[in-house]
C-alpha cells in the first residue's frame, strides 16, 4: 500500500499512499502505535484516508472561498458606506449576499450517549496546548485539587497584616486559608447548626454527623450532600460531601502537617475541580510539520489509553507523572462510590482555514489539517472508550473534537459530514465523534440556530469567547472605520447581545441535559482574587462550564458552581425568553472620534 522514497523532495521526508504524500513519521507513528492500539486494519484505513481527502479537500476549498466572497462584498458595501450603517438597510444586504439567513424553527438537539461531566455537572472547563505532555497530564489529572493550595499560593488570600506568602509556612496565612475553607463548606454544605469552624469530630456512617465545640452533635442542614467516607464510621480519614454534582473531600489527618494544628484533624479540603479539558491543537500549540503533529497526536492517544507519563526532578528528587486512578469510596448505604480521577477530555482540532505539509497532494500542494486531524485524534481516541480500560476517557462510548473558526452553518454542515465519514473509516457507530461548535465568528453567531440545526445528533457544546469573537467583529467590518477600545468593547451593544444571544438560543436548542454552553477564558492567571469575585458570574449567566487558565484556577472557579445551581438559572432563563436581538448583534462597534492620545494608542 505504502512506498517509501530515500532521495528527492517529498520522496525524502514523505510517503506514498494512494495519490497523497503524507509524511513519513507520521505514517510511522499512525502504522506502529495508533492502529494497534486502537485495533484498526492498516490498509483498511489508509484507503479511507485517501477517500476522506478525496471527498472533502475540494469542498473545504469552495467554502474558504465562499468567505472570501462575503468579505469582499462587506468590504465593498462599508467603502461606499463609510461609518454607522442604516440598520434595515445593512441588514437586508447581509441576508441578500446570503451572509444573514433566516432562523430555522424548532430546532432540537437529540445528542445521544453523553458522558455526565457534559450533560449533567456544570464545572470548569481547562485548556491545554497537547504538545506539552506534562501540562496535558496535569490538565487531565486536575479533575481534584487542594482548596487549602489553591488559596495559599495565590492572592485569593490577602497578604496583608503578617499574611504573606513568601519563605516556609506562614501560620497566619495558614489559619486565613483554613477559616475560608469552613466559610465555603458552611456556604456549600451547611450544618444543621452551627459551624464547621467549630467542628472538633466528624463521624460517618450511614449519615454524617459531627460534634461541635460546645459537645452538640449535628448533622448536615441538607442530608443528601452527604456522599461517602473512607476509614472507619467512628474515625474516618476522609468525609465526601456533593452539592450540584460536585464533590467536596474533607481530608482528615491528625498527625498530618495542618492536621495537627487543626481541632477536628482537617487536613485539606479537596474540591471536584476541572470537570472537563480540551486538549488543544489549536490556538495554544505550533505543530506545523509531519513530526510535529505525530508528537501531538502521540501525546493524545497516551491521554486516551491512560499510558501517558513524564519523567519529573524538584530539586534532587525525580519522579514519574501519570494519569490519576478513579477515587473509590464507601456509600453511606454501604458499597462503593466510584469517582473518575481525571478530567473528561475533549479534543480541540484546527479550523477548516489551515494546511498542514504533513500531507500533500500529487502536485505537492498542502492538504487540509482539519481534515487529518479528524482521521487521527479520532483514531487516537478510540483506546479511550475501551470498556477494559481502567483510565478510559468516555464512558458513555464517545469523543468529544471541538471545532473552532466555523463560518456559518454550511462549514457546521462540512465537519458533519466530515465526521460520518471518519466513522466509516474507523468501524465506529454512527454520531460517535461529537461536536462542539465554537461561537467565535460573527457569521456563527447570527447564524448560531442554523448552525445547530446542522449538528443536532451530534452537538455537545457551544461557548463565548471575548478575544477571538471580537477579532472577527473588528476584521468582517473594518472598512466601515475605527472602532472603539478594547475596555469600552466589553460593554459595546453587540458584546452584551453575543454573551445573552448564545446562552438564550443554545437553551431554545434544547441543550440543556446534553451539551456545555460555556463562556471564556480568564486569561489573568496571578489574579485569583478578582476571578472569584468576578467569574461567578459565568454560572450567574446559565454558563453550565467556563474556561480557567490552570489547575489553580479551576479548584476556585469550582467554588462558583458549588453556590450556583447552573441548572435552575438556565431554567429561569429559558422562560424569561430571548434578551437579545440579531440588531444587537449587527450593531457596528464603531468609534465616535479617533483623536486618541499616544499613550492610548500604545496601550491598546
Amino acid at each position: 500500500m505504502t512506498t517509501t522514497f530515500s532521495t528527492g523532495s517529498p520522496e525524502a521526508t514523505h510517503t506514498r499512499i494512494g495519490k497523497l504524500w503524507v509524511d513519513s513519521a507520521l505514517v510511522e507513528f499512525i502504522d506502529d502505535e495508533a492502529l494497534p492500539t486502537a485495533g484498526v486494519d492498516v490498509e483498511h484505513f489508509w484507503r479511507g484516508f485517501v477517500r476522506v481527502f478525496e471527498q472533502f479537500t475540494d469542498r473545504n476549498v469552495a467554502l474558504l472561498g465562499e468567505r472570501d466572497r462575503l468579505q469582499e462584498a462587506i468590504d465593498e458595501y462599508h467603502r461606499a458606506r463609510p461609518g454607522v450603517p442604516e440598520m434595515e438597510h445593512y441588514e437586508a444586504f447581509l441576508r441578500e449576499i446570503g451572509y444573514l439567513l433566516d432562523e430555522p424553527g424548532d430546532v432540537a438537539a437529540t445528542t445521544a450517549d453523553v458522558d455526565a461531566e457534559i450533560a449533567e455537572v456544570a464545572g470548569p472547563q481547562l485548556v491545554v496546548p497537547v504538545m506539552n505532555r506534562r501540562f496535558a497530564i496535569n490538565a487531565a489529572n486536575a479533575r481534584w485539587g487542594s482548596l487549602y493550595d489553591a488559596l495559599y499560593g495565590t492572592d485569593a488570600i490577602s497578604e496583608d497584616d503578617g499574611a504573606a506568602r513568601g519563605g516556609g509556612y506562614n501560620p497566619v496565612r495558614g489559619e486565613r486559608v483554613i477559616a475560608w475553607a469552613r466559610d465555603f463548606l458552611d456556604r456549600s454544605t451547611p450544618l444543621a447548626s452551627g459551624s464547621h469552624a467549630d467542628v472538633v469530630a466528624y463521624t460517618a456512617g450511614s449519615a454524617l454527623t459531627a460534634t461541635l465545640d460546645s459537645g452538640e452533635t449535628v448533622g448536615l442542614q441538607d442530608p443528601a450532600h452527604y456522599a461517602g467516607f473512607l476509614g472507619s464510621p467512628d474515625a474516618p480519614t476522609n468525609i465526601l460531601l456533593r452539592r450540584h454534582g460536585l464533590h467536596v473531600d474533607i481530608q482528615i489527618d491528625a498527625a498530618g502537617a495542618i492536621g495537627r494544628g487543626d481541632r477536628a484533624g482537617v487536613n485539606d479540603v479537596v474540591l471536584e475541580s476541572a470537570v472537563t479539558a480540551i486538549m488543544d491543537f489549536e490556538d495554544s500549540v505550533a505543530a506545523v510539520d509531519g513530526p510535529d503533529k505525530a508528537l501531538g497526536y502521540r501525546n493524545w492517544l497516551r491521554l486516551n489509553d491512560g499510558t501517558a507519563s513524564e519523567e519529573m526532578a524538584k530539586g534532587d528528587r525525580s519522579f514519574t507523572r501519570v494519569l490519576a486512578d478513579d477515587r473509590i469510596f464507601t456509600a453511606p448505604g454501604g458499597g462503593d462510590v466510584r469517582l473518575p480521577g481525571r478530567a473528561l477530555m475533549l479534543c480541540r482540532n484546527v479550523g477548516h482555514l489551515m494546511t498542514t505539509p504533513a500531507v500533500l497532494d500529487a502536485d505537492g500542494n498542502e492538504m487540509p489539517e482539519g481534515i487529518l486531524d479528524a482521521l487521527v485524534t479520532s483514531l487516537c481516541a478510540m483506546p479511550g472508550m475501551a470498556p477494559d480500560n481502567e483510565r478510559s476517557n468516555s464512558r458513555a462510548g464517545s469523543i468529544y473534537i471541538v471545532k473552532p473558526k466555523q463560518h456559518g452553518p454550511e462549514e457546521v454542515r462540512f465537519s458533519t459530514e466530515l465526521f460520518t465519514a471518519v466513522e466509516e473509516v474507523l468501524g465506529l457507530r454512527r454520531n460517535t465523534l461529537k461536536m462542539g461548535i465554537m461561537d467565535e465568528e460573527r457569521r456563527t453567531t447570527v447564524n448560531l440556530a442554523a448552525c445547530i440545526s446542522e449538528a443536532t445528533e451530534r452537538i455537545i457544546f457551544i461557548n463565548t469567547g471575548f478575544l477571538d469573537r471580537t477579532g472577527d467583529e473588528i476584521h468582517t467590518s473594518m472598512e466601515a472605520g475605527a472602532m472603539i477600545r478594547k475596555a469600552e468593547m466589553k460593554s459595546a451593544t453587540w458584546m452584551t447581545g453575543y454573551e445573552d444571544w448564545n446562552v438564550d438560543v443554545g437553551l431554545a436548542c434544547g441543550l440543556q441535559g446534553r451539551a456545555q454552553v460555556g463562556k471564556g477564558m480568564w486569561a489573568m492567571t496571578e489574579l485569583m482574587a478578582d476571578m472569584l469575585e468576578q467569574k461567578i458570574g459565568h454560572p450567574s449567566a446559565g454558563a453550565n462550564t467556563a474556561w480557567v487558565p490552570s489547575p489553580t484556577g479551576a479548584t476556585l472557579h469550582a467554588t462558583h458552581y458549588q453556590g450556583v445551581d447552573v441548572t435552575e438559572r438556565q431554567a429561569e432563563i429559558s422562560a424569561g425568553g430571548r434578551r437579545a436581538t440579531v440588531q444587537d448583534l449587527l450593531t457596528i462597534p464603531l468609534a465616535p472620534g479617533t483623536d486618541w492620545s499616544d499613550t492610548e494608542k500604545q496601550a491598546e
